[in-house]
């Protein structure tokens, strides 16, 4: 089952369905200037992403940078997106785990998520499962649907970790219940095997169809079967 999914959350949809007007623009230019670091991640978010003004992900770097230089936990996160997908700049994922790991220390549960993902990969970093499992409890204590799914995983497959299918289904069903498609998914996996919990088909149509819900095509697909087989 192909559930382990690339992180690539890092607090993108801040204020993204705010309507700038000039003097707004203005003045979070102004106070960006003025060292107000969250609305340098704003202002960096919005050169990045092409919202409301031109994308210019050079001037995006740039101010990232300075809310990250600037210890906001949020812009060292989003410049590590950055880094690890090369936007912008050349691809870096030293540097990628380098600034989720500042983020991750400042109180940013998306910095522990992709650094649990880095970790969990081997990607920028020597692979280390162990500390993967100690950075996606970070993340899913902090909220975070999928660190929770991705925890799921690793117990599931006893790997940072001793084997437990019961913590998985615990974890997987956090997952789902915070809207993280990957986590129905594999909970509709487990029910539909009866690992850590008893066999239901009827309980496993149900989670497909939940991942299917929210845009799985994975979950649409089991969840078809299953319809089809009337099980």
């Amino acid at each position: 089952m192909k559930i382990f999914v690339m992180v690539i959350a890092a607090g993108l949809m801040l204020l993204s369905n705010v309507s700038y007007s000039a003097d707004l623009d203005e003045y979070i230019q102004q106070k960006c200037d003025d060292n107000e670091y969250w609305l340098c991640v704003l202002l960096g978010n919005r050169y990045r992403n092409g919202d409301g003004v031109k994308k210019d992900l050079d001037k995006a770097v740039k101010i990232l940078t300075k809310a990250c230089d600037g210890g906001n936990a949020k812009g060292c996160t989003v410049l590590g997106v950055m880094h690890q997908m090369g936007e912008g700049l050349s691809q870096d994922k030293l540097k990628a785990v380098e600034l989720y790991t500042k983020g991750c220390d400042g109180g940013e549960v998306d910095g522990c998520l992709n650094l649990g993902f880095m970790y969990g990969r081997g990607e920028g970093v020597r692979q280390d499962k162990l500390k993967a499992v100690e950075l996606y409890t970070k993340a899913c204590d902090g909220g975070k649907a999928m660190g929770c799914s991705n925890l799921g995983l690793l117990y599931s497959r006893g790997e940072g970790v001793s084997q437990d299918h019961f913590k998985a289904v615990e974890l997987y069903t956090k997952g789902c219940d915070g809207g993280h498609a990957m986590g129905c998914l594999s909970l509709g996996a487990v029910y539909y095997r009866g690992e850590g919990v008893r066999q239901d088909s009827a309980r496993a149509l149900e989670f497909f169809g939940k991942a299917c819900d929210l845009k799985n095509g994975d979950g649409c697909k089991r969840y078809a079967i299953l319809k089809e087989l009337g099980r």
